[in-house]
């Protein structure tokens, strides 16, 4: 059971070799990239019919989950590119209002806190809580209500209170959802690219002792 509960090695929170910017080289794999690409495209789909909007500024779905995969697999820098980007696919598949780069930030800091604490990192409750909580606090409440604030010029008390309510009713059930996802992402998914990182060198073969 630890043998898929648990990510690789380095899974100190603080680790500089799990949470250097050199981890963005694994773009280079043809692998992390066509995979980058199908978790792109089942985001785009799930912000088509897996997302409910209320009112204009008020959104429940599960678009993000795609994200928080990537981020896991690759690393918190590399979540944060998929974030920012999936965040502008998303606007030219469905376009909603002007484009405000502002509201790119919010997934890009999304996918730095995810891969801040999942990353190679032990699958626990956790772990999987304090990320969640704190993008739930810290994108979705603090970056994303001051964006609305600042480009449409609502008042804080009309637009944070159901906010809150939605986010804190969200949560127990996001942290479900990892709790089933990344057990089996780390089972499935993440030995075949580490696989790829591991040196081939020449197979030596020592002569048999008499």
């Amino acid at each position: 059971m630890n043998e898929f509960l648990e990510s690789s090695t380095n899974s100190k929170l603080l680790s500089k070799e799990r949470l250097s910017p050199k981890n963005m080289n694994q773009l280079t794999d043809t692998r992390v990239m066509v995979f980058c690409g199908v978790m792109g495209a089942i985001a785009v789909v799930l912000s088509s019919v897996a997302t409910i909007k209320i009112g204009d500024f008020l959104r429940i779905g599960f678009s993000s989950i795609p994200n928080q995969i990537v981020a896991f697999l690759f690393g918190p820098w590399i979540g944060m590119i998929f974030g920012g980007a999936m965040d502008i696919v998303k606007f030219m598949v469905h376009p909603d209002g002007q484009f405000n780069f502002l509201f790119t930030l919010v997934p890009m800091v999304s996918g730095l806190i995810y891969g801040f604490f999942l990353y190679k990192r032990p699958i626990k409750i956790w772990n999987i809580f304090v990320a969640e909580l704190l993008v739930k606090i810290i994108c979705n409440l603090g970056m994303n209500t001051y964006f609305i604030m600042l480009t449409t010029g609502n008042a804080f008390k009309a637009i944070m209170l159901p906010r809150v309510l939605t986010n804190a009713g969200k949560l127990p059930c996001d942290v479900a959802i990892m709790l089933i996802l990344l057990p089996i992402i780390n089972k499935i998914i993440r030995p075949e690219f580490e696989s790829s990182r591991k040196p081939h060198g020449n197979v030596v073969c020592k002569p048999k002792e008499n």
